[in-house]
């Protein structure tokens, strides 16, 4: 994924995107300053957040 869909997802909350990580489906929580990477934390149950590159992000259509 590249920064600027990334920050188009996160800027848009009531967006159903679905967005993997690593082939499992997470929510967008914050793209950090540096432009490469972002929060994100898992769908469903659990909060647990983990900071990863934008690039290992993938849009599911």
């Amino acid at each position: 994924m590249d920064l600027q869909r990334a920050k188009q997802i996160v800027s848009t909350p009531s967006s159903d995107v679905e967005v993997q990580f690593n082939g499992v489906s997470i929510w967008i929580d914050k793209v950090h300053e540096d432009g490469k990477t972002a929060t994100v934390h898992l769908r469903g149950p659990g909060e647990e957040r983990t900071q990863v590159s934008i690039s290992d992000l993938k849009e599911m259509s």
